[in-house]
């Protein structure tokens, strides 16, 4: 138990004298669920190397959160129970979620967890743009001190929605844009350690999550998949949302999915990396989430499995994307397909989606540690914050072999770490 998970064992205003650094500004990273969870920590790595500062995070209650005490706790970071988070005070706090964010007391950052503003909710009192909502902007009708946009556009979009949260807004970018437009040049490394052969083609399945996503005709998709891509010319992985694994249970995921490692298709564990997966791939069939739009940036074929018009922002990149990208068919064979999107494949239609996702390329770092340190009244270290290449995923077969959900937990080893633990 860390240092700062003992703080009830004294008042809270009392020295915690046990502690190396004392009277360090403390910062909150509030964690929802996992997909937050990795869109943090590209932020909270602004903050390193900083020896005024002290991280701590903290897991409130979520229906998808069931992993997220568990991620947090292999990260070595301190986690504060969510109870004891809200009584103490902050200098910053960070967040890609709403729920409960009212409830911290510290400057707060408000952020979306995906690209863009692409999901539309219908049919319920809270209808609207995910993200865009007042609910969302201003949880408990409590402002932030600032909310986190990723392009000029959404400000608009913004005034629309709700326009008290306009004057709090700051174009920032995008962190997963820039980290995956700094790597796409390790392409060809990043192949190699995933143990692709030459002239070997990844497809890489993408799912979002809800009722609509790819997800649900995976039962039918994958056999195809498996059986009409010739093995030795195709690799074929799955990544599916980790909203999917907490929803359902990473022991029902691994059951209904037990079969794939069998044939040899990798099933992404949701801790996993997914970027350096979308750079390596060589054809993205994906549905209306945000993965499936990050793809747009790395160059290669997409076809949509489907793109459920209720549900997509018709403001956002998604909706353009749906109308450029082939839609996926069930009476041709999947590799004339795949043939057909890289024939009708126009590089500059899907840059210019890309584009929509981030109005300050390349500066996210830049822009939002120079908003987070202003709100705690710092100077910024003195170098430059850049977006770094992605690090060298593991090796597919890492996420090849059994996955079965029947594995015996006190047999794993190291190797199994990164395909069973979801």
């Amino acid at each position: 138990m860390s240092a700062l998970n003992t703080i009830t064992e004294a008042p809270l205003d009392e020295p915690r004298q046990w502690l190396t650094l004392v009277g360090r500004k403390k910062v909150l990273a509030v964690v929802h669920t996992i997909t937050y969870a990795k869109r943090l920590l590209d932020v909270l790595s602004l903050l390193a190397a900083d020896f005024r500062l002290q991280v701590a995070f903290t897991a409130p209650p979520h229906v998808f959160g069931d992993e997220v005490p568990r991620f947090l706790q292999e990260l070595g970071s301190p986690v504060l129970p969510w109870a004891e988070a809200t009584r103490m005070t902050f200098d910053l706090a960070v967040a890609a979620g709403p729920r409960g964010v009212e409830q911290v007391r510290a400057p707060l950052i408000t952020m979306p967890h995906g690209a863009n503003y692409l999901k539309r909710l219908s049919g319920a009192p809270d209808a609207g743009v995910a993200g865009l909502r007042r609910r969302d902007l201003m949880p408990g009708g409590k402002p932030p001190a600032a909310v986190v946009v990723p392009h000029h556009a959404d400000l608009r979009e913004l005034g629309r929605h709700c326009p008290e949260a306009l004057q709090l807004a700051h174009v920032v970018g995008d962190p997963a844009h820039d980290r995956i437009a700094a790597s796409l040049s390790r392409r060809a490394a990043y192949r190699r350690a995933l143990g692709l052969a030459d002239g070997e083609r990844l497809v890489l399945a993408v799912s979002t999550w809800g009722p609509h996503s790819f997800f649900g005709r995976f039962e039918t998709m994958l056999p195809r998949m498996i059986g009409e891509l010739p093995s030795g010319r195709y690799r074929t992985a799955v990544l599916v949302h980790p909203n999917v694994w907490s929803g359902h249970g990473p022991w029902q995921v691994k059951a209904w999915l037990a079969w794939c490692g069998q044939l040899g298709v990798s099933v992404v564990p949701p801790e996993a990396d997914w970027r350096t997966m979308l750079i390596a791939a060589d054809y993205i069939v994906g549905d209306h989430g945000s993965v499936t739009l990050y793809g747009t940036l790395t160059g290669v074929p997409i076809l949509l499995t489907g793109s459920p018009e209720p549900e997509i922002n018709p403001d956002s990149p998604a909706a353009t994307l749906a109308v450029t990208a082939p839609a996926l068919s069930p009476a041709h064979p999947l590799p004339e397909q795949l043939a057909y999107a890289a024939a009708e494949y126009r590089p500059e239609e899907y840059a210019a989606i890309a584009a929509r996702i981030t109005s300050e390329p390349g500066r996210f770092h830049r822009n939002m540690r120079r908003l987070m340190y202003r709100l705690m009244g710092l100077g910024q270290p003195a170098h430059e914050p850049r977006a770094l290449p992605l690090p060298d995923p593991p090796s597919l077969r890492t996420w090849t072999s059994d996955p079965s959900p029947w594995a015996c937990a006190s047999g794993r080893g190291a190797s199994d770490r990164g395909e069973a633990s979801a």
